[in-house]
Order: C-alpha cells, then sequence, then structure tokens
C-alpha cells in the first residue's frame, strides 16, 4: 500500500524544472518548423526565397584558399592540387625544414609563409642531407651545410649549392612542382 501511495504523489508533484525546459524546447522546435513550412510556401507562391534576417546569415567566406596556410581543408574549388611530392605547411617550421622520405627533396621555410624546395642530395659526394637546424640544412656524411634562403654551401667541403626546384602552396600544403 505505501508503495502505490508513492507512486500515486509522484505523479501528483508540480512541473519539474527538466521538463517546463523539455516543454520549452519542444515548442520552439515546433515554431521553427512552421516558420520552414511558411518560408517554403512563401517560396512556391513568388518563386524567390523569402529575405533572411541578419542575425541567421553566416559570416563572409574567407578570401583566399591560402588565408591560413597552416591547416589542410578540403577543396571549396574544382582545382586540382599540383602533381609532386607534399608537406603540410604546418609541419615545415619557420626557420627550418623537413626532409621528404618519399622524395629527393628538403623543404625549407625561411621566412614565415615563404617555402622552398632544394634537392636533399648533397652536392658533395652524394649523401642524402640529415637535418635542417637552425637556418641550416646539414650533411653528416662530411659535415657539409647549406642555406635554407638558396641552397648555397655556407660549410664546406661541398662547393656546389643544392639544386632549387619550384613550390606551390596549395590548400594547406607545399607541392614541390618542378
Amino acid at each position: 500500500m505505501t508503495q502505490l501511495h508513492n507512486q500515486q504523489s509522484a505523479n501528483d508533484t508540480p512541473a519539474t524544472r527538466r521538463t517546463v525546459l523539455r516543454t520549452a524546447g519542444l515548442l520552439a522546435l515546433a515554431s521553427a518548423g512552421a516558420a520552414a513550412l511558411a518560408s517554403c510556401s512563401a517560396e512556391a507562391e513568388t518563386g524567390s526565397p523569402p529575405a533572411t534576417p541578419a542575425a541567421a546569415t553566416s559570416p563572409p567566406a574567407s578570401p583566399s584558399p591560402i588565408a591560413d596556410a597552416t591547416s589542410p581543408r578540403p577543396s571549396a574549388s574544382k582545382a586540382k592540387a599540383p602533381d609532386g611530392p607534399s608537406v603540410a605547411t604546418s609541419e615545415v617550421p619557420v626557420g627550418g625544414g623537413v626532409i621528404l622520405d618519399d622524395a629527393d627533396y628538403v623543404v625549407t621555410q625561411p621566412n614565415k609563409g615563404k617555402y622552398k624546395a632544394f634537392s636533399k642530395i648533397c652536392t658533395h659526394q652524394g649523401c642524402p642531407v640529415s637535418a635542417v637546424e637552425n637556418s641550416v640544412i646539414h650533411c653528416n656524411c662530411h659535415g657539409s651545410e647549406y642555406s635554407i634562403t638558396d641552397g648555397s654551401v655556407t660549410n664546406p667541403p661541398a662547393t656546389k649549392p643544392l639544386t632549387e626546384s619550384k613550390t606551390t602552396v596549395f590548400e594547406g600544403a607545399v607541392y614541390v612542382t618542378g
């Protein structure tokens, strides 16, 4: 009997805050649905969409797909990515670089937003370079060093600069294109 009495009194309690909020949410959804239906109806009758309130408009799109070159993003256009090996711009530190594992290039960023690509094969005796640190490309075979800005020799025994290749930045990646 007490169990039945407890159930009945629980059913007789006033609405809780949760119930009130749930009801308010459902009412808001219902009115939004009605507004959408009215909008569709107005469009069907006039042939043009109704005006959108300023608060509901979205912010303008970024002016360029490279505006934030540090983050890869899906293509907003139909443009095709360039051919060639690539690395995410976010992986190439300013004043440093990245040696590509799957291609014979080192990609550097001497200044923020400026990317360069050079052969990763040392001009001294053909060893692959081993590191990019302190604005210098290092070859551990015999100690040759090259500038990340132009590939010139900064420390012998190498006497010739690293061969430079063209780069293209596209949707958050640096491509070696030539």
